[in-house]
């Protein structure tokens, strides 16, 4: 029978470091841009601040509320719908920068495909917590499970965001694959989007210069390899020890969002290698803690959860971090916990407050 523990102090406190360390990466990164911005170099900080506060309430909140209590079908279905609505909202929206990805009212904004993560999460693990042994049953079980993953991805790429569509797809494949979905299912899987992913990439002309761009950046280091140049030069420039704190140089209008999806590109310079391999081994341990949960827990589940809230962490990071170090096409995906962005902040957080839950039962 659970028992109530004490809540999983490495996971917790690794947390906190990440969205610290993000505070002050931020405000480096973004102090000149808020400046000529807002008039004030606090601006993009003071409103990461405010995000972080709100979401760090959210963690404890969540972090002290039965996770039993989200196994209900209103509240799986409801967040889903919800998650549904929202996402074909933002088309009703102004478009930014030809992308229709913000809900807006004022001053706020909000960007719904944040939300599809955990709600497909919470999904999977609900439907398969009673149908994990019949998962080979690809028509009754894997189907139905992949469907709302397929729905919600198509919605997303016509954002159009397929960074944030892949990594909603690999979330999903990992709580299926922990769920016991034979690997051949996944070949299938990877050999039917092909085709697909040939007119979403190689046909769209943004998407495959950023293709060409990794490729070979110095081909066009003007143009299309621009970026991903810039980026390479301020995490070489970094050493072992970094420019310090506010000395970087490629944020100053170099790097695209030195602020959100380079940031890590700012840390590895101001804090050299050191900084970097920081952030790389918090991420390290906060996918030991995740896994280790997922592995002890005999409610499924809790186990789904635990694997979906851990990948959608960690598959993010990976991302992030291999466009920045030009191992992977840009994508657009933030940097967990550090990059700017209250809604992927505000989220994460309280997702990670449902894994904290979690680590307080034990079986």
């Amino acid at each position: 029978m659970a028992k109530r523990v004490s809540v999983d102090k490495w996971l917790f406190t690794v947390t906190l470091l990440l969205v610290f360390i993000g505070l002050i990466m931020v405000f480096s990164a973004s102090a000149v841009m808020a400046k000529e911005r807002f008039g004030s170099p606090y601006g993009f900080l003071l409103r990461q601040m405010a995000w972080a506060g709100a979401g760090i309430v959210a963690m404890l909140v969540v972090m002290n509320t039965d996770y039993k209590k989200y196994r209900q079908p209103s509240v799986v279905f409801t967040f889903l719908g919800i998650t549904c609505l929202l996402l074909i909202a933002v088309f009703l929206f102004h478009d930014s920068h030809n992308t229709h990805r913000w809900i807006k009212f004022g001053g706020f904004s909000f960007q719904p495909s944040e939300l599809a993560k955990p709600a497909l999460i919470l999904y999977l693990a609900y439907f398969l917590e009673a149908r994990w042994q019949h998962i080979t049953d690809w028509k009754q079980v894997l189907m139905p499970a992949a469907a709302p993953t397929v729905l919600l991805a198509l919605v997303i790429v016509k954002e159009p965001d397929l960074g944030t569509a892949i990594a909603c797809v690999a979330i999903s494949a990992s709580v299926l694959f922990v769920a016991g979905m034979n690997m051949r299912y996944l070949g299938y899987a990877l050999a039917g989007s092909l085709l697909p992913l040939y007119f979403l990439v190689v046909r769209v002309p943004w998407r495959w210069a950023r293709v060409q761009a990794f490729l070979d950046p110095f081909k066009d280091p003007q143009g299309k390899g621009f970026h991903v140049i810039q980026s390479m030069i301020a995490v070489s420039t970094g050493g072992l020890a970094g420019l310090g704190l506010m000395e970087g140089k490629q944020k100053l209008f170099y790097l695209p969002e030195p602020h959100t999806d380079f940031i890590y590109a700012v840390t590895a310079e101001e804090l050299g290698l050191w900084g970097s391999v920081l952030v790389v081994a918090l991420f390290g341990i906060f996918l030991y803690r995740g896994t280790r949960i997922a592995l002890r827990t005999e409610d499924m589940f809790a186990k789904f959860l635990a694997t979906g809230i851990t990948a959608m962490v960690v598959v993010q990071a990976l991302f992030n971090i291999s466009v920045v170090l030009a191992m992977m096409p840009a994508k657009g995906i933030p940097l967990p916990f550090i990059s700017y962005g209250g809604s992927s902040l505000f989220i994460t957080l309280a997702s990670v407050g449902v894994l904290l839950n979690i680590t307080q039962q034990t079986d």
